[in-house]
C-alpha cells in the first residue's frame, strides 16, 4: 500500500498526539478557566521551587574555580532543594552559550550539564518550566563572552522585531525540543516532569503591537512543530503597555516576576517590608480572555533582605492572585555561596542562610495549603502560619509538621502526633546552641532520623559589594548541646551516625546530647532497628548528608555597638564570638568621655553568645569607646574590631579600631537623620530618574551635608521623597523617648510654600504624618508629634513590577508610640502648578 504525503503526515501527527497524550497523564493542562490541572486526576496544581544556574554563566564558571566539579554542584544542591520541600525548578537557559547565530543548537557542555540538572531534579520529584531563551550576555557579573549567538548578534530589542532573528529563535526552538537529554533518554515532551515552557525571559516589546502578536505565535508554532502538547506560557508582565497585543497570542498562560524590596541596595535593608509583600495586584483584567489564562510566577525574591519572613508572605499572595506555579530566583550554589557573588542582591542557600531557606521551606508549604484566590488578607497569622517580623520568625505548625525560622515559644499543636521537625534555634521540643538548620523526621514509630547542619557564621554585609575574595559567611563545624523532646522518642534513645565517616554512637541523658554536623539515627530505648544507612527514605536515602567544608578558622568576634546612648544609664552588651575555647575569657576595656578607663568581662549567656552591663556612672556625655579582647590559654591575645593579634597593653602595640557609641546628656535632642552619616540610609523614591536628581551638596557649611532632591520636570501632583531607618537611632535613648514631644526638620525650598509630608512609621507599618510648608531659606519647622495623623506610606524601595502599588495603608488602628518607631519618611511635590522644584534638608531630629 502507498500512502501519499498528506496521508503519511496525518499518520504521524496522530501518532504524536497519542504518544504526548499518554505523557500528559502524568503531566499538567490548563482547563477553559485558566486553572492549571493535573492530566491524573483533574484535580488542581501547584508548584513552589527556586531558580538555579549552575550549568550556565558566571555560575558555571565560578564553580570550576573553587575546584569543584559542576556535576557535583549540581548534586549537593539539589539534594538540599528536597530538603526545602521545594517540587518546582525553573532557570531561563543560556541560549547564548548553545547556540550559534542562526540559531543551531550546541551539543555543548553547557547544554549536558543542563541535561544533567534535570536528571537529578527527575530523581527527587522536582517538577520542571524550561525556558528556553535569555536573551542575556553570559558574562554578569563579569563581562561577556562573544559568543557568536543568535542572543549575541541581535540583542534583546532586535530579537523581538527583527525578521532574521524571528528565523533564527525558530530554528534554535525547533533544534532545542527534539534534543534528547542523553540522562534520561527522552526529549523535554516525552519527559514528564518537565511540565510546560516559557518562551523567553523579560521581552521588553517595541514597535507595533501585531509583530508583538506575531512573535508569539511563530515561535509557539515552532515549539509545537517538534510535536510539543504542554502549557506554553508567555511574559506579560515585562512589557505591560503590550499586555493586550501578547493576551492575543496563542498561549496557556502568563508569567509574571515578583521584586518587592527592589535591587542591588548595596546593603542589608532594615525594617518590617511585610507592606511591601502585602499584596499582588495584576492590572490585566479588563482585557478579554486574560481571565481564562494560567499565572505562573518565573522570578520573585525581597532582594537585599534577610529577615526570613518574606517569602511565606509572597506565597501568601501569590495564592491569593491565583498564582499556581512560583519560583524563587535564585539559590546560590553551595560551592560560591561563601561570597554572594553570582547576584549580589540575592542570598540564599540552606547551609549559609539557614534561616532564610527554612523559610523557603514554609511558603513552600504555604504555597500548598492555602486555596489559589482566597480572600486578600494582611494578617500576619493565617491557617497553619504565622509571621512575626520583631522576632525574625516563620512558623508552621500543624499537627504532623513544625518548622520554624528562629528560636520560638509557640507550642507545637499535638507533640503526640509530630512526624516532621525542622527549624533554627531552639523551640519547646527541641533546644539547640548551635547556629545552623536541622531536620527531625519519624522514620517510623521510635525510630528517627536526624539532620544537622553546621553553624553560619554572618561575617560581612551580604549584600554590599561582592568578591570571591571577601567571604561574607563563615562555616564552622562545632559540637553543640542539643535535647529533643518528643513524646515518641521519650528521654531514653541511642544516637548513630549514618552519613559517610560519621561513626558515632552513644545515647541522650534525658533527652540531652552534644552533636556535630551530621545525620544520625535515633532509635528509642526498647525499640529494635533493622534500618541500615543507604535505606531509602521518601526522596532521599538515611545516610544523605550535604555540607560544605569547615571555614571558619581562629576567632571571630561579631558586635554592632549602638549608635547613641542616653548618659547615666546601664548598658546591656551583647556580643557574639565564635571559635572560643573553653577556657579563653573575654572582656571590655573601655575610654569614656572624661578619659576615664575600664576593664569589665563578659560571660557566656548559650555557646555562642556573651553579654555584660556597662554602668551608669561610666557612661558620661560625650563618645564612648571600646574594644573587645579575647585572651586566650594559651596566653595570645585577639582585639576586635580589628582582629589583631597581640597583647593590647604591650608599650609598642599599634592604634587599633574601637566600637564607638556617642553619649547623649541629658535633655539632648535626638537627631533621626543626617545627611552625612545617612547617605547609605536612604531608600528614595524617584519615578524620573532622567529629570529628576538627589544629591548630597554644603552651602552655609562646607563639613557639614545637605540633601538636595531636584524634580526639574514634574507633571502635576507630581512627588519626590525617601525614607530612612532610624531605629537604631531611638534604641540606646529609650529612657529619654517618653520626654521627646516635638519633631524638628531644617529644610528650605527653591519655591515659597512648598507643600512638604513629614511623618514616622512603627515597626507595624502604622504611618504618622504632617504636612508643612518649605520656604526659600533654610528654617527649623517644629511638628508636635501629637498632631501627627495616620497615613499611608510609600512602599520602598519601589517594587517591580511598576504597576504594583505605590502606597500602603495598614489595616488596623494603632495610637502613635515613639519606642515603636523606626522609619521615616519624607515627600514633597503635591503641586498643582507644573514648575521645577528644588528642597534642601540639613537635618531631622526630636526634642
Amino acid at each position: 500500500m502507498i500512502l501519499n504525503k498528506q496521508c503519511l503526515l496525518s499518520l504521524v501527527l496522530i501518532a504524536s498526539a497519542f504518544f504526548a497524550f499518554a505523557q500528559n497523564k502524568q503531566g499538567i493542562y490548563v482547563d477553559p478557566k485558566g486553572v492549571i490541572r493535573w492530566e491524573k486526576d483533574q484535580k488542581e496544581a501547584a508548584f513552589f521551587g527556586t531558580n538555579y544556574t549552575a550549568p550556565f554563566a558566571y555560575g558555571n564558571r565560578a564553580i570550576a574555580k573553587m575546584g569543584t566539579s559542576a556535576e557535583q554542584a549540581i548534586k549537593d544542591d539539589v539534594y538540599h532543594f528536597s530538603r526545602l520541600g521545594l517540587d518546582a525548578f525553573r532557570v531561563h537557559v543560556w541560549d547564548t552559550e548553545i547556540s550559534d547565530s542562526l540559531g543551531n543548537l550546541i551539543n555543548n557542555e553547557h547544554l549536558r550539564l543542563f541535561d544533567f540538572l534535570l536528571a537529578e531534579l527527575k530523581k527527587r520529584k522536582i517538577k520542571t518550566l524550561v525556558t528556553p531563551i535569555a536573551f542575556w550576555g553570559n558574562g554578569y557579573p563579569e563581562k561577556d563572552e562573544r559568543t557568536g549567538s543568535f542572543s549575541s548578534k541581535y540583542g534583546k530589542h532586535d530579537a523581538l522585531i527583527n525578521e532574521a532573528a524571528f528565523k533564527a529563535q525558530e530554528n534554535y526552538l525547533k533544534q532545542f525540543f527534539k534534543h534528547k537529554n542523553p540522562y534520561t533518554g527522552l526529549t523535554y515532551q516525552e519527559d514528564a516532569d518537565i511540565l510546560a515552557t516559557e518562551v523567553n525571559n523579560e521581552p521588553q516589546h517595541s514597535g507595533v503591537l501585531e509583530r508583538t502578536t506575531e512573535y508569539i505565535n511563530r515561535m509557539a508554532n515552532a515549539i509545537k512543530s517538534t510535536g510539543w502538547t504542554k502549557p506554553i506560557f508567555y511574559n506579560i508582565s515585562e512589557s505591560p503597555k503590550y499586555a493586550a497585543a501578547i493576551v492575543k497570542a496563542d498561549v496557556q498562560g502568563h508569567s509574571f516576576q515578583w521584586y518587592p524590596t527592589g535591587l542591588v541596595a548595596g546593603h542589608t535593608l532594615k525594617g518590617n517590608f511585610l507592606p511591601n509583600v502585602a499584596a499582588y495586584k495584576i492590572p490585566f483584567d479588563t482585557i478579554p480572555n486574560f481571565a481564562n489564562r494560567a499565572k505562573v510566577v518565573y522570578e520573585f525574591d525581597a532582594g537585599d533582605v534577610m529577615a526570613p519572613i518574606m517569602y511565606p508572605a509572597m506565597a501568601k499572595s501569590f495564592r491569593v492572585a491565583g498564582f499556581q506555579w512560583a519560583t524563587q530566583f535564585a539559590y546560590d550554589p553551595m560551592a560560591t555561596a561563601y561570597a554572594n557573588t553570582e547576584y549580589q542582591t540575592h542570598y540564599l542557600n540552606l547551609a549559609y542562610t539557614p534561616s532564610k531557606a527554612i523559610s523557603l521551606l514554609i511558603a513552600s508549604k504555604v504555597f500548598h495549603q492555602i486555596p489559589s484566590l482566597l480572600k486578600q488578607s494582611s494578617e500576619t497569622s493565617f491557617g497553619n502560619f504565622n509571621l512575626d517580623y520583631q522576632k525574625s520568625l516563620s512558623e508552621m505548625n500543624t499537627t504532623e509538621a513544625f518548622y520554624y525560622t528562629n528560636s520560638t515559644t509557640t507550642k507545637p499543636l499535638d507533640p503526640a502526633k509530630i512526624k516532621h521537625l525542622a527549624g533554627v534555634g531552639s523551640s519547646p521540643v527541641v533546644n539547640y546552641q548551635g547556629k545552623g538548620a536541622y531536620f527531625i523526621d519519624q522514620v517510623a514509630n521510635g525510630i528517627w532520623r536526624l539532620e544537622v547542619m553546621p553553624d553560619a557564621v554572618p561575617i560581612a554585609d551580604p549584600f554590599a559589594k561582592a568578591s570571591p575574595q571577601k567571604t561574607v559567611t563563615a562555616i564552622s563545624w562545632a559540637k553543640s548541646a542539643m535535647s529533643i523532646n518528643l513524646p515518641d522518642l521519650g528521654n531514653e534513645f541511642s544516637i548513630k551516625g549514618l552519613n559517610t565517616g560519621n561513626d558515632h554512637a552513644f545515647s541522650a541523658n534525658q533527652g540531652q546530647f552534644e552533636i556535630t554536623p551530621g545525620t544520625y539515627l535515633l532509635v528509642k530505648k526498647g525499640v529494635k532497628s533493622a534500618l541500615k544507612a543507604k535505606d531509602a527514605y521518601q526522596d532521599i536515602l538515611l545516610c544523605d548528608f550535604v555540607a560544605p567544608k569547615a571555614s571558619l578558622s581562629g576567632v571571630f568576634v561579631k558586635h554592632s555597638p549602638l549608635k547613641t546612648v542616653s548618659e547615666n544609664v546601664d548598658i546591656v552588651l551583647n556580643i557574639e564570638a565564635f571559635g572560643l575555647k573553653k577556657e579563653d575569657s573575654v572582656y571590655l576595656q573601655l575610654n569614656n568621655a572624661v578619659g576615664q578607663w575600664k576593664t569589665i568581662g563578659l560571660k557566656k549567656t548559650d555557646a555562642n553568645s556573651l553579654a555584660t552591663t556597662i554602668p551608669a556612672d561610666f557612661v558620661k556625655p560625650g563618645l564612648l569607646n571600646y574594644k573587645v579582647i579575647v585572651r586566650q590559654t594559651e596566653g595570645n591575645y585577639i582585639t576586635f574590631p580589628g582582629n589583631i593579634t597581640g597583647n593590647p597593653d604591650a608599650w609598642d602595640k599599634l592604634e587599633t579600631e574601637s566600637y564607638q557609641t556617642y553619649v547623649a546628656a541629658k535633655n539632648a535632642k535626638l537627631e533621626i537623620f543626617n545627611p552625612d552619616t545617612d547617605r547609605n540610609n536612604i531608600n528614595i523614591y524617584n519615578p524620573d530618574w532622567k529629570n529628576n536628581k538627589m544629591e548630597f551638596t554644603s552651602s552655609e557649611n562646607p563639613l557639614n551635608l545637605e540633601l538636595k532632591l531636584s524634580m526639574n520636570a514634574p507633571e502635576k501632583a507630581a512627588i519626590i521623597g525617601f525614607q530612612s531607618f532610624i531605629a537604631d537611632y531611638l534604641s540606646g535613648r529609650n529612657s529619654d523617648l517618653s520626654g521627646m514631644k516635638t519633631l524638628v526638620i531644617r529644610l528650605k525650598s527653591n519655591i515659597k510654600n512648598t507643600k512638604v509630608k513629614v511623618g514616622l512609621i512603627d515597626t507595624d507599618a502604622h504611618f504618622f504624618s504632617k504636612e508643612i510648608s518649605a520656604d526659600q531659606d533654610f528654617k527649623e519647622i517644629e511638628i508636635p508629634l501629637n498632631q501627627l495623623k495616620t497615613d499611608q506610606q510609600l512602599l520602598l524601595p519601589r517594587p517591580y513590577p511598576g504597576f504594583l502599588p505605590l502606597y500602603y495603608q495598614s489595616p488596623t488602628k494603632a495610637s502613635f508610640d515613639l519606642k515603636q518607631i523606626e522609619k521615616l519618611e519624607v515627600t514633597f511635590g503635591y503641586s498643582e502648578q507644573v514648575q521645577p522644584i528644588t528642597l534642601s534638608l540639613s537635618s531631622i531630629y526630636l526634642k
